[in-house]
Formats: C-alpha cells, sequence, structure tokens
C-alpha cells in the first residue's frame, strides 16, 4: 500500500526498545528512590460543597468539556451523589493536576463537581433517593434548612499533583498518564480513547471529535445522526449521549485510526493502542492548520464515497455459521481499516467506481466467501490490516481495470 501523504503529514513515531533494558544493583536502585526520580509530588485539599459552583466557573480550574459532553450523569446518579452528602457517607477524592501556579486540570471528579455545582444552582430535582425518600422532587433550594445547612457542611476531598513532580512537559505528560490509568476515573473503567481524549488534547484530537459527528459516517456505524439543535448549539439530544461508540468515545478512536493508518508503516513492534497514543501525541504537536484541513476533507470525501458506493452496508461482512452463510448486519472494524485506505486512495477514481457499483456489490458475497480467512476473527494487528488493505484494493481495481 502506498499512500500519498500531504506535505507536513508524516510524523516520526517514538519506538518502545525494551531489548536493552538497564540492569541496575540494589544500591543504585535504592540511590534512585532516594533522589525521588520517578515521585508524584502531592498535596491535599478540602473544599466546601458551597463554594464548588464558583471552583467549575473559575478559570483557574481546567474542566475537559467533551469528556464531560460524553459522560453526563443522569439525575438518579446525580441524586444518589447528593444523598450521600447528606448521609456523611465516604465520596473518593478528586484528582487535580497543577498545569502552572495555581491553575489546575481536572483529571478525575469532573461528573463529581459536575453535579454538585448543577444541584447548588438548582438544575435538578432529586430523585430515587433510597433512604431519604423525604426529599425527592426537590431542588436545593426548597430542602429544609436542616438538610441545607448539613449539605453546606460537607467537604469534597482532592488530591493535587504538584507541578514540581515533572521536569518538562514530556515528563509531566508521561507522569499525567501513568497516573490517570491508575485512578481510572474512580473504578470506572475507561476505553482507551477516553483515556487519549483527557490526557491528549489538541487539534488532531479535536478534529477526530468533530469528525465523529459526520452524517455519512454516523449512518455506516448505526449513530444516530447530529440533527439541527446539535448543529447549531453543539449539544446533542439524549439518543445520542446513551450510543455505545459516541459514550465511550470509539467513534473518535475511529478516526483516529483512519489518519493513522495511513501512516501505518511506522507501526513497529508495539500495541495498536501504543501506536495510536503516539500518532495523536505527535499529531497533536506537529500537524499544521493546514495539514488539518487536508485531513478533514480527505476523511470527508472518504466516508461519503463509502456511502455512496455501499450505502449502509459498506463495513458489513458475509459471515460462516453452521456451514451457512448470512450478511453480518453491523459495521466491522475488520473491514472498516482496510476499506476506508482503499477508498482514500482511489478518490480520483471515485467516478469509474461508482459506475461499476452494482457490479462491485454483486460480488461481494463471493469475494468474502473466498477470502474468508483474511476477514474472520478480530485480529488487527499491523500485518493483517496490511494484508486486508492488498486484497481490497485488488478486487476495487479489478473493476477499474477491466
Amino acid at each position: 500500500m502506498n499512500n500519498e501523504l500531504y506535505e507536513n503529514e508524516k510524523v516520526e513515531l517514538f519506538q518502545q526498545d525494551n531489548v536493552n533494558e538497564i540492569k541496575l544493583t540494589n544500591d543504585e536502585i535504592n540511590e534512585k528512590y532516594k533522589k525521588g526520580e520517578v515521585r508524584i509530588i502531592t498535596e491535599q485539599a478540602r473544599y466546601p460543597l458551597n463554594t464548588i459552583v464558583n471552583m467549575v466557573n473559575s478559570d483557574d480550574y481546567i474542566l475537559n468539556p467533551e469528556f464531560q459532553r460524553r459522560h453526563r450523569w443522569d439525575t438518579t446518579r446525580k441524586s444518589k451523589l447528593i444523598e450521600s452528602f447528606i448521609m456523611n457517607v465516604p465520596i473518593p477524592p478528586i484528582f487535580l493536576y497543577e498545569r502552572e501556579y495555581s491553575v489546575y486540570e481536572v483529571m478525575d471528579g469532573l461528573q463529581r463537581l459536575t453535579a454538585i455545582s448543577q444541584f447548588y444552582e438548582d438544575r435538578f430535582s432529586l430523585q430515587d433517593l433510597a433512604e431519604w425518600k423525604e426529599l425527592n422532587g426537590l431542588k436545593y433550594s426548597e430542602l429544609p434548612e436542616q438538610i441545607r445547612k448539613g449539605i453546606d457542611r460537607r467537604y469534597i476531598s482532592s488530591i493535587i499533583l504538584l507541578q514540581e513532580t515533572a521536569k518538562s512537559e514530556t515528563e509531566a505528560n508521561r507522569l499525567k498518564q501513568l497516573v490517570f490509568e491508575r485512578i481510572n476515573s474512580g473504578g470506572e473503567k475507561l476505553k482507551a480513547q477516553e483515556i487519549r481524549n483527557a490526557l491528549f488534547p489538541g487539534g488532531l484530537n479535536n478534529l477526530t471529535i468533530g469528525l465523529s459527528r459526520n452524517k455519512y459516517f454516523c449512518r455506516l456505524w448505526d449513530i444516530p445522526e447530529p440533527d439541527d439543535t446539535e448543529l447549531s448549539t453543539g449539544q446533542p439530544r439524549q439518543e445520542v449521549i446513551e450510543d455505545k461508540y459516541f459514550k465511550d468515545m470509539s467513534d473518535a478512536e475511529l478516526v483516529l485510526r483512519f489518519f493513522a493508518y495511513r501512516q501505518i508503516d511506522q507501526w513497529q513492534g508495539n500495541t495498536m493502542e501504543f501506536f495510536l497514543d503516539e500518532f495523536l501525541k505527535k499529531g497533536n504537536e506537529q500537524f499544521t492548520e493546514e495539514v488539518l484541513n487536508n485531513l478533514k476533507k480527505t476523511f470527508n470525501d472518504t466516508v461519503e464515497f463509502a456511502y455512496n458506493l455501499f450505502e449502509q452496508k459498506a463495513f458489513w461482512l458475509h459471515r460462516n455459521r453452521e456451514e451457512k452463510w448470512f450478511h453480518y448486519e453491523r459495521p466491522t472494524k475488520i473491514l472498516y481499516d482496510p476499506l476506508m485506505q482503499v477508498l482514500a486512495n482511489n478518490l480520483d477514481n471515485k467516478e469509474k467506481i461508482l459506475i461499476k457499483k452494482q457490479e462491485i456489490i454483486g460480488g461481494l458475497e463471493n469475494f468474502h466467501k473466498t477470502k474468508y480467512d483474511g476477514f474472520k476473527g478480530r485480529d488487527t494487528n499491523k500485518t493483517k490490516v496490511t494484508d486486508r488493505i492488498e486484497i481490497l484494493n485488488e478486487y476495487i481495481n479489478s473493476f477499474i481495470n477491466e
């Protein structure tokens, strides 16, 4: 596969090399520990609940709006948190990172902070309380005086990773990633793309999020499309928020995979997760606005091409179960990854290919049957993806070259 990259698109990715690990003696290990190498410097703080509104609205506290948009707690869950404060149930601390002196990034605890802030602003009524059923239906301002005073006396604790933990921005990002993966949102397992979004903000990350709402992409992955309200306000409806691809940012990861696999030759001896991590970090750092605009156009043109050619079945495979063949009626990454690369490389031949649409679709079942071994399972390593690209490229080109 030979992708023609845009000027300044190619990135040089770091490679993990654990082959020649440095062996230290016990004395050297003890000295490393005494010097404080790879040691997190923290302090603790407590915030009265009635100060959280100012905290959330302050420029001194940086919240991740995309995480908030996709992981909005429902009213029941927010109400349960407030009930826990009423009962003085211990609440896990939030984690902050000091980006610069007295400016903090919320690493973990965003939903708790948002729920508390919204409660004090009377933006929801309590519901589904188990121990304090008498308070169901009431907002903060409507609570009995003693209950309000009791809540106001409560605190939420924080653990702050201080700026002096890291000696450079690179080290800071590495340590943030280390800590974030370990705290992992209070024990609730996050997907890889959610962690990338939290740790690696930047132009490329924003682009993947924006493109994941492309209407053709949504149709192909059966994700609810943006409506007029979302297009004008940026706020998705509840149906979108509850969608599995949207909720855990799998949609954004699919877009990232498309861009990363344009440079699949750089994937050397590491997991796909590490490859995508490094590509996103480097892309955020290196891609100019011109490169990002070119990538945006390429993705939009390619996904529209896929829809026009195959309609909603672009990423559906024919499967064999108990000696019976059927069209597996859901999109798969095994087909998405290679097909998107093949179509992107054939954008100049789009009209020739679309003329052959019915013939191409008509031959798919036999193609999937004869190449079944190459597309079965869930293996998406570099060799498998590259092989599938070549197989699909041959199939599409057979119609162009007739």
